[in-house]
């Protein structure tokens, strides 16, 4: 019970801070699926993570290109139904300006995330794991799925808590013309 008290507070003061931001500064408009884009960059805290085969990961492994960060696990539901979707995504716009960085916060770790992707046939994701789950605090992730749109100098640019279809029309042309936009701005 203590433990579920304790969780609780923890859940109300990381929505109180997100909230209390994101009135500081609301978004300058939203994109599909209502994607929340901020005015200016927010910095991102610097998270730790690993890839499939056990090597350590920082955002920083993927500077220079636009980052769409999801936040997920395979016991949730939503997360499950929208994978395919970021897979077709990163098939599609996924390469040296782009990708899709789906990141699992499962305990029980990279394990069971090579299984889901063999499951529902994931092909163009890279397994990513946090087993401690730090980075979804860290990036103030009070709910999975949430997805980070990071700049091309590791900067939040956008969110979208909840469930997203990745794969529409109006989001990939969203996405691209966000990476051509980038890549103006690029050093």
């Amino acid at each position: 019970m203590r433990q579920l008290i304790r969780t609780s507070w923890v859940a109300v003061a990381l929505w109180g801070m997100i909230t209390s931001s994101a009135v500081a500064e609301p978004p300058e408009r939203v994109g599909p699926n209502g994607f929340l884009l901020w005015e200016s960059p927010r910095e991102v805290s610097e998270i730790s993570f690993e890839a499939g085969d056990g090597t350590p990961l920082t955002l920083t492994t993927f500077g220079g290109k636009l980052i769409l960060l999801n936040i997920w696990a395979t016991w949730c539901g939503p997360c499950r139904e929208e994978m395919p979707t970021l897979d077709a995504l990163q098939a599609k716009l996924g390469g040296t300006d782009f990708e899709v960085v789906a990141l699992s916060i499962d305990r029980k770790g990279i394990e069971v995330v090579n299984e889901f992707y063999q499951e529902v046939g994931i092909e163009h994701l890279a397994p990513y794991v946090d087993p401690t789950g730090m980075a979804s605090a860290n990036l103030g992730a009070v709910g999975i799925p949430t997805t980070l749109l990071l700049d091309r100098q590791g900067r939040e640019i956008g969110r979208l808590v909840g469930e997203a279809e990745w794969d529409t029309p109006e989001m990939i042309n969203f996405l691209a013309e966000t990476i051509e936009t980038t890549q103006e701005d690029a050093p």
